[in-house]
C-alpha cells in the first residue's frame, strides 16, 4: 500500500534554470536513506508548470530509475485537457511509475460532472493507479466530496490528495468511500489531524527538508498514536509555516539550498525567496535542528 510520508519532491535546477540531474539523484537517495515512504515527482512543488513535456517525463524516468523499486514513485500527470492528462499518465506508466497524481483541471473550471468524466476517462484509458488531487486554492475548482465518492469506486482510482485542510470534509470522505480508498493530506499544517481521522499519509512540502521527522510523524499518526504525532507536528510547525511565506516552491527551494542539498534554481515567473524572509526560514530550519 502507498502510505506514509510522500515527499512532494523539488526539481533541482541550476541558477540559470537548467535541470540538475546530479542533484536530483542525490535528493532521491537522501530521501530513501531518511525514511521517506514514497516520492512524488513533478507535482506542484516539482515545478511541473514550468517544465516542458520532455523535461517532465525525463524527471519521472530518472526518479524511477534512481529509486529502483526501493519505494513507490508517484508521477504528477495532471492537465486541464483530458487528452493531455491521458498522454502524460500513459508516459508515466511506460516510465515505470507506481501511481500517478492527477490534479483537477485548472483554469477552465469544469462542472462536477466534468470533473467526474475527466478522471474517469484517465482511469479507463490507462491501467495505472490514480490519486485524485484537489487543491482549489491553486486550480480555481473544488472537487466536491460527493464527486470524490463517485470516483472512489472507479477502477484504477485509489485515493485522493485533499489539500483544503478541511477536517469535516476529510471525515466525510473517510465515512463515504470504500475502506481501501486512500485519503492523503496535501496540507502539512493539518496532516496529522487528517491521518488521525483515518487518512493514510501526507504528500508533504516540509518533507523536502525534514524527511525523517515527517516520516516518523506519519507513522505515528497512522498507527493512532496521536499525542506522539502531534508532538512532532508542534516541533515542525515553524517549518510548515516558513515553507509558505511566499508561493510554493519558492521557500522550500531556498531552504534545500540553504541546507546544502541542491542549488537554488527556479524558473520564471517564480523568483528567488525575498531577502526579508531569509532570516525567518533560516531560523525555522535551525529551530527544528535542520541546520
Amino acid at each position: 500500500m502507498i502510505q506514509g510520508s510522500m515527499v512532494a519532491l523539488v526539481t533541482p535546477m541550476q541558477a540559470d534554470g537548467a535541470l540538475d540531474w546530479k542533484g536530483l539523484h542525490k535528493l532521491v537517495d537522501w530521501h530513501i536513506e531518511q525514511g521517506t515512504h514514497a516520492i512524488v515527482a513533478v507535482g506542484t512543488t516539482g515545478e511541473s508548470a514550468t517544465l516542458d513535456v520532455d523535461e517532465h517525463l525525463e524527471v519521472i524516468r530518472k526518479v524511477v530509475d534512481q529509486v529502483h523499486g526501493r519505494i513507490p514513485v508517484i508521477a504528477g500527470t495532471g492537465a486541464n485537457a483530458t487528452s493531455e492528462a491521458i498522454e502524460l499518465t500513459q508516459a508515466a506508466k511506460d516510465a515505470g511509475a507506481d501511481a500517478c497524481l492527477s490534479v483537477t483541471p485548472y483554469y477552465n473550471k469544469p462542472t462536477q460532472e466534468g470533473l467526474f468524466l475527466h478522471h474517469q476517462a484517465i482511469a479507463k484509458a490507462v491501467a495505472l493507479p490514480q490519486l485524485l488531487y484537489n487543491v482549489p486554492g491553486r486550480t480555481g475548482v473544488d472537487m466536491a466530496p460527493e464527486t470524490v465518492a463517485r470516483l472512489a469506486v472507479v477502477d484504477n482510482i485509489i485515493g485522493i490528495k485533499e489539500a483544503t485542510g478541511d477536517m469535516e470534509r476529510a471525515r466525510w470522505i473517510v465515512q463515504n468511500t470504500p475502506d481501501d480508498f486512500l485519503l492523503i493530506s496535501g496540507d502539512d499544517l493539518t496532516a496529522v489531524e487528517l491521518m488521525i481521522l483515518g487518512g493514510k499519509g501526507d504528500i508533504s512540502v516540509t518533507a523536502n527538508v525534514a524527511p525523517a521527522a515527517v516520516a516518523k510523524m506519519c507513522e505515528l499518526a497512522i498507527a493512532g498514536q496521536a499525542a506522539e504525532a502531534r508532538a512532532i507536528h508542534e516541533q515542525l510547525l515553524p517549518v510548515h509555516n516558513a515553507m509558505f511565506v511566499e508561493s510554493n516552491p519558492i521557500p522550500v527551494k531556498w531552504a534545500v539550498a540553504e541546507m546544502g542539498l541542491t542549488a537554488d534554481g527556479l524558473r520564471l515567473p517564480l523568483t528567488p525567496l525575498s531577502e526579508k524572509y531569509h532570516a525567518q526560514v533560516r531560523e525555522a530550519l535551525r529551530a527544528a535542528g535542520l541546520l
